[in-house]
């Protein structure tokens, strides 16, 4: 079930965000009584995201005043009300340490401290400074290859990272543990530097280290099924996708059952693709302004009159799909898992295509396929302090970093690091991506976004 597996992911992935505070029992306690207050409802599919939502508020600290002590360790009760709260033990009162005890707790501060001072030697002896970061998921495989690792460590640097939807990066992660932060796109980097409910603007530098067009990941039999009906189309070896075409059958309610003579997925579904959420990933945002762009007259979305006409048809393409991840990692594995059946085209970064295909994890007849017209994504690190100003600089420029990226999929400054990538591997993507939409400007975007979400509930 599609919510199992989604409560799943969101389960390990909040017992890895609040180890630090929180035991896994307290978490579990804390989602189980979420997920009980969504029982009976028949909408499932959204049931997930909003569990998240609640027991992210729930399990954040909120500040509280020091209480007075004696100098022994104290604990603050979480708010009361709360799913945690229930079973968490209430505030301990100071009291007389045998001093027995005392002395064990002494060597026990001793023995921290030699510790983290050793840690610090480490760390001084190896002439690399850590520099942290939150990224989009797409990115997670560049940065943990150990020829990057390596690469960044000439300079001086060890990269750590941590991942989110882009959209969710712009929006409610807490940037002020990091020194730089790494979304998908242009338009969401200009988000983390506009100030949002709870978070201050954002003073850094923008560097495009590199893009990356979006594409679909689909299957050759879809693909035949597709060029029956004059949705996809190849051109010089490379596929295309009519977005019209596409939002048209949307519009009209078609089903796969509706091509005539279908017998390759003869499958009673709507003919959609496979996105991630609107509400926290980038990869669905750059999905919505290529098929607003369509509904618009191939023209970018510009004002209150634009949005109010494209609302209608572009909504449904998204909430139809029910439940979707929160980033581009999530449906992509599953395309390279899972097989058609699932979802047979999925909305993805042309990079990770061609990344599976360097480290030879696709499948025979999977088929990488361009909506026509796409837009380009610009990856758009944003420095946060001087360390980050620094990885920024070094990422954009130094051609050894450059040409793994390519490596990973990613189209740099170099045209012919990626050429030379695809060509070795005789990987089929089109070589110059001509039919480009602009995307709207950040604030038409966001209230697109905005309005997305309202049609989910």
């Amino acid at each position: 079930m599609r919510e199992e597996k989604a409560i799943e992911n969101l389960t390990s992935r909040l017992t890895s965000t609040f180890a630090d505070i929180h035991t896994p029992e307290d978490i579990e306690t804390a989602i189980r009584t979420a997920r009980e207050s969504f029982a009976g409802d028949p909408v499932r599919d959204y049931v997930p995201i909003l569990i998240e939502r609640m027991v992210k508020e729930e399990l954040t600290p909120r500040p509280e005043a020091a209480p007075e002590t004696d100098g022994a360790a104290q604990w603050t009760r979480p708010p009361s009300g709360t799913a945690i709260a229930a079973a968490a033990p209430r505030r301990r009162i100071p009291i007389a340490i045998p001093a027995a005890v005392a002395g064990v707790l002494v060597l026990a501060t001793v023995a921290t401290v030699i510790v983290v001072r050793n840690g610090n030697d480490a760390q001084a002896k190896s002439g690399l400074v850590t520099v942290s970061g939150v990224i989009g998921s797409e990115k997670r495989a560049y940065f943990e290859d150990p020829d990057v690792k390596a690469a960044l460590a000439k300079h001086g640097f060890e990269v750590k990272v941590d991942t989110a939807g882009s959209r969710e990066i712009a929006t409610s992660v807490d940037l002020s543990k990091y020194d730089f932060a790494f979304p998908s796109s242009s338009t969401a980097a200009e988000r983390i530097l506009q100030p949002t409910a709870g978070r201050p603007a954002v003073s850094g530098k923008k560097y495009s280290v590199f893009s990356s067009p979006m594409a679909i990941a689909t299957y050759q039999p879809i693909v035949d099924l597709l060029s029956a009906t004059g949705i996809a189309r190849k051109v010089n070896g490379t596929w295309y996708f009519d977005v019209r075409k596409y939002v048209d059958l949307a519009k009209a309610n078609w089903r796969w059952t509706n091509i005539r003579g279908n017998t390759t997925y003869p499958v009673n579904k709507r003919i959609l693709i496979t996105t991630t959420d609107p509400r926290t990933s980038n990869s669905a945002a750059m999905f919505l302004s290529i098929v607003t762009y369509v509904a618009n007259h191939n023209t970018v979305v510009q004002s209150a009159a634009d949005e109010q006409k494209v609302l209608p048809l572009v909504a449904p393409l998204f909430v139809n799909q029910g439940y979707t991840d929160n980033s581009s990692e999530g449906p992509f594995d599953d395309y390279l898992s899972l097989g058609m059946g699932k979802s047979p085209m999925v909305n993805i970064y042309e990079a990770q295509f061609v990344e599976a295909a360097v480290e030879h994890k696709l499948k025979p007849g999977m088929v990488l396929m361009y909506p026509s017209p796409t837009v380009q994504s610009k990856h758009t690190l944003v420095s946060l302090n001087a360390n980050g100003e620094k990885l920024g600089e070094l990422l954009s420029t130094d051609p050894d970093l450059q040409q793994l990226a390519a490596r990973h999929g990613f189209r740099t400054a170099d045209e012919t690091q990626f050429a030379n990538v695809v060509n070795q591997r005789n990987i089929p993507v089109a070589r110059d991506v001509l039919d480009v939409a602009d995307t709207p400007t950040y604030d038409t975007l966001e209230r697109l976004l905005d309005a997305v979400s309202k049609s989910y509930r």
